[in-house]
C-alpha cells in the first residue's frame, strides 16, 4: 500500500477560521450531494463544502492543491451530520496535521454519522414531524404540511450548524466522544423510530377487506369477524411488509405504486374492498 504521506512547504498552523466562516461553510454543505456519483459518491460536493476554509489555510499553493486531490477521494455520509466531519477535518488541516491521519480521521467518521443520521433522522424525526403534520392536514388543518417543514428544519438545521461549530472546536478530542454514545444512541432512535413506523402502519394504511359471507340467517364479516379478531390491522402490516420486502428485491417504487393502485381498482371492482 502506497503512504499518502505528504510534508508540507508551510508547516505552521493556520489562523483560526471565524463563527461566520464555519456558517458560510455550514450553507454550502446543503449542495453534499448535488454532484453525486457512484464514483465517488460525494466527494465533489464534500471537496466545494470545505473549500473556502482549505483556501483561509493553506495559503501555499502546493499544500492546498494536494489537500484538495485528498478530498476528493470517496467520500459518503448522511448529508445533516457531515458537519461535524468537516469542522473536525478543518481543525486537523489548520494544525497541519499529517495527511494520513486526516485520511484516517475522515474514513474512520463518515461510516458511523451515516447510520446515527439515518437512525435519528429517517427513522425518527421524519416520522415524528410527518405524522404530527399529517394528522393535521387530513383533519382539514391547512397548517399541516407548515407544521412538519418547520419542525423538521427547525431541528435540521439547529442540528447542521451546531455540529459545525462543536466539531471545529473541539477537533480530534471529539473522536474520542463520539465513539462513547454511538452504539446507544444509534439503538435508542432505531427503537422510538421502528416504534413510530409502526404507529403509523396502523394508523394511515387502509386495506380492509369489505366482505360479508352469507349462510342462511348467520352472516360473517371476513375483516371485523376473522381478520380482526386474530390481530388488528393485520392486512395493512401484512402489504406493507410485502411492499418493503419488494423493495429489498429491487423492485422500483413506480411499479410498487403500480402495484397497489391495481389492487385497489380490482379489490373496488369486485366490491371486496
Amino acid at each position: 500500500m502506497v503512504s499518502n504521506s505528504y510534508q508540507y512547504e508551510d508547516t505552521a498552523s493556520a489562523q483560526d477560521l471565524q463563527p461566520k466562516q464555519l456558517r458560510h461553510l455550514a450553507w454550502r454543505s446543503l449542495l453534499l450531494q448535488a454532484s453525486f456519483n457512484y464514483e465517488r459518491m460525494q466527494a465533489a460536493g464534500w471537496l466545494y463544502s470545505i473549500l473556502p476554509g482549505l483556501k483561509v489555510i493553506h495559503k501555499n499553493k502546493k499544500d492546498l492543491s494536494k489537500s484538495m486531490k485528498d478530498h476528493m477521494e470517496f467520500f459518503n455520509t448522511h448529508p445533516f451530520l457531515v458537519t461535524f466531519i468537516m469542522g473536525v477535518i478543518l481543525a486537523m488541516e489548520q494544525k497541519k496535521e499529517d495527511r494520513d491521519a486526516i485520511r484516517g480521521i475522515k474514513v474512520a467518521t463518515m461510516g458511523p454519522l451515516g447510520g446515527i443520521g439515518d437512525a435519528l433522522f429517517y427513522l425518527t424525526l421524519l416520522p415524528i414531524t410527518a405524522s404530527i403534520g399529517a394528522s393535521l392536514a387530513v383533519n382539514g388543518n391547512i397548517l399541516g404540511p407548515f407544521v412538519f417543514l418547520i419542525m423538521f428544519n427547525v431541528i435540521h438545521f439547529g442540528v447542521r450548524f451546531g455540529l459545525m461549530s462543536y466539531g471545529y472546536k473541539t477537533g480530534v478530542k471529539a473522536i474520542s466522544k463520539l465513539k462513547e454514545g454511538t452504539k446507544h444512541v444509534s439503538r435508542a432512535a432505531s427503537i422510538v423510530g421502528l416504534t413510530v413506523v409502526g404507529g403509523l402502519i396502523a394508523t394511515y394504511v387502509s386495506f380492509k377487506i369489505d366482505y360479508t359471507w352469507t349462510q342462511g340467517e348467520s352472516e360473517l364479516n371476513v375483516q371485523t369477524d376473522i381478520l380482526d379478531q386474530i390481530m388488528p390491522a393485520m392486512l395493512p402490516l401484512a402489504y406493507t411488509l410485502l411492499v418493503y420486502w419488494l423493495l429489498k428485491k429491487g423492485r422500483s417504487p413506480i411499479v410498487l405504486i403500480g402495484l397497489t393502485v391495481f389492487v385497489g381498482l380490482v379489490g373496488s371492482f369486485f366490491g371486496i374492498m
